[in-house]
């Protein structure tokens, strides 16, 4: 599979009631498959690892608290 896009931006929702500003995080493409067939994207620290589809970014593991498991993806140039 190819993909002509290296990098997306992946938008984080702040915490729920927390009124806190969605945070974009940068995700990287690696040479991992994911569960859906579809490269795995990582940010630098591998704390965040995604399957995008379109524009969705789909969380691979265990989200953590509060995390959702759908989240928009952008590419990025």
């Amino acid at each position: 599979m190819t993909n002509l896009n290296r990098r997306y931006a992946v938008t984080m929702p702040g915490a729920i009631g927390g009124h806190a500003p969605p945070v974009v995080v940068v995700v990287h493409a690696t040479d991992v498959v994911g569960p859906g067939g579809g490269l795995v994207w990582e940010d630098e620290a591998g704390d965040l690892r995604v399957e995008i589809t379109g524009e969705v970014a789909t969380v691979l593991g265990e989200p953590e608290d509060g995390q959702h498991p759908c989240l928009h993806a952008v590419p990025l140039p």
